[in-house]
C-alpha cells in the first residue's frame, strides 16, 4: 500500500467523522467527555455506559485522524514465529524472536517465559526512546538504571514480551516512507496489537489475563494499543504523556523541531499533527485524557513525576480529573491511579513496584520469589 492510498484512506475516515462528530479539535474537558454530538449535530448527555460506547468510538476515530486508519485485523497471517537465540535467566528463559505482524512484516521481539510448568499471566513490556530498543528494558540497557522493568516481570514470574518499535532496536532501518501506515504510531499499534495475538496462542499463557507497561514513549504507546484492544485488562504508563497544551521541550528544541509540538510529528510518530494540524494545540483531533477514558474501566496506573521535563504534571492532573468523570460513570473511580513522585523523567523503584502490584492483583499474579523487587 503506497502513502497516496493511506491518504485516501485517511480522506476516508475524515469524512466518516465529519459524518458523525464527536466534539471540536480542541482541549477537553470533563463535562465534554460525557457528551456527544450525533449525525443531526445534537449534543446527547452520556449517562450510561451503553451511550458512553458511541463516545468511544468518536474518540477512537479521532485518534485515527492523527494516526491514520488502523489495518484490519483479519485476516491475520500466521504468526510465524523464530527463535533466534535463548539465554537462561534465574527463573526464566529470554528467547529473541522475530514474529510476522503481517506479510513482509517482521517484528524483532524478546519473550521472557517462566521456567515454572502452567497458565501464566502476561504482559506486553514497550521500551523507551532509546537506539537499544528492546534492551534498553534490561539488564543489557548499559546500566540505565530504574528501566528495566521487562525483566524485573519476568523475573516476577510474568510471560512478557518486548518487541522493539519501529526505528529502535532492530527496526532501526524500517522504512516509514515505503510501508502501508500513515504513521509509526499506528505502525507500533498493529504491531502490538499481534503481540497480544502471540501471548494468547502460547499454551502457557491464560488469555484472559494480559497487561501492558511502558516508559516515555513505551508509556503513550501503551495507552494506545490498550485504548484499541480490550483484550488488555491493565495499564501502567510511565512518563507518557500530559495534555498537548501543557507539553514542554523549550525554546531551543521548538525551533528546531518547527513547534512546540513538533516532536509529536516526527516521521516515527504522528506526522499529519504537522501536515493536517499545523501543530496546533486546538486543532488536535484528541487529547490524552480522551484516550485514558477510552480504558475505563479498566484499571489505569500514571507514573508522573513532578519535575519531568516535557510531560508537565499539571497536565496530567488535569487530565487525570477529566478522565475520572468516565470512570465514574462505570462505578470504577479506584481504577484510576496516579502517582507524582519527586523525580525528573524516570520510573522510580517505589513506582515501578506500585505499577507492578497492581498488575498482580488485577491479573491475579503471585510473584515469585526471584523478583528485584518485594
Amino acid at each position: 500500500m503506497t502513502r497516496s492510498t493511506i491518504r485516501r484512506s485517511f480522506m476516508i475516515l475524515a469524512f466518516a467523522v465529519a459524518l458523525f462528530p464527536g466534539t471540536p479539535l480542541h482541549a477537553q474537558t470533563a463535562a465534554r467527555l460525557l457528551t456527544y454530538t450525533d449525525a443531526g449535530g445534537n449534543v446527547k448527555k452520556i449517562q450510561t455506559t451503553a451511550g458512553w460506547e458511541i463516545r468511544r468510538q468518536q474518540i477512537l476515530d479521532r485518534m485515527q485522524l492523527a494516526m491514520g486508519p488502523r489495518p484490519a485485523l483479519t485476516p491475520a497471517v500466521p504468526l510465524q514465529v523464530v527463535v533466534k537465540d535463548s539465554l537462561r535467566q534465574r527463573n526464566h528463559i529470554r528467547y529473541e524472536i522475530t514474529f510476522m505482524a503481517a506479510e513482509n512484516e517482521p517484528v524483532p521481539a524478546f519473550l521472557f517465559v517462566p521456567l515454572r510448568k502452567g497458565k501464566h499471566a502476561a504482559v506486553l513490556a514497550l521500551h523507551g526512546t532509546s537506539p537499544l530498543g528492546k534492551r534498553s528494558i534490561t539488564s543489557e540497557n548499559g546500566g540505565k538504571a530504574n528501566r528495566a522493568y521487562a525483566e524485573e516481570l519476568a523475573d516476577r514470574g510474568y510471560v512478557v514480551i518486548a518487541p522493539d518499535y519501529p526505528s529502535f532496536g532492530d527496526l532501526k532501518d524500517y522504512d516509514f516512507e515505503h510501508d502501508r501506515y500513515a504513521s509509526g504510531t499506528m505502525k507500533a499499534i498493529f504491531n502490538h496489537i499481534r503481540c497480544i495475538d502471540l501471548l494468547q496462542s502460547l499454551e502457557y499463557v491464560d488469555s484472559a489475563r494480559i497487561g501492558v507497561i511502558g516508559h516515555s514513549l513505551g508509556g503513550h504507546n501503551a495507552m494506545f494499543v490498550a485504548a484499541f484492544d480490550r483484550r488488555i485488562k491493565v495499564i501502567a504508563a510511565s512518563c507518557g504523556w500530559t495534555k498537548f497544551r501543557y507539553y514542554n521541550i523549550g525554546e531551543e528544541a521548538s525551533k528546531r523541531y518547527g513547534g512546540r509540538l513538533g516532536p509529536w510529528a516526527q516521521t516515527r510518530y504522528m506526522p499529519m499533527l504537522r501536515e493536517k494540524y499545523g501543530l496546533d494545540q486546538q486543532r488536535m483531533p484528541f487529547d490524552f485524557d480522551e484516550v485514558i477514558a477510552t480504558l475505563a474501566p479498566r484499571p489505569f496506573f500514571s507514573n508522573s513525576p513532578v519535575n519531568d521535563g516535557n510531560f508537565d504534571v499539571k497536565g496530567v492532573k488535569e487530565g487525570m480529573a477529566n478522565a475520572a468523570a468516565v470512570y465514574s460513570l462505570f462505578d470504577a473511580p479506584q481504577h484510576l491511579r496516579a502517582s507524582y513522585p519527586d523525580a525528573t523523567h524516570d520510573f522510580p523503584p517505589a513506582q515501578r513496584l506500585e505499577a507492578y502490584r497492581l498488575m498482580d492483583k488485577v491479573l491475579k499474579h503471585t510473584p515469585e520469589a526471584h523478583t528485584l523487587l518485594p
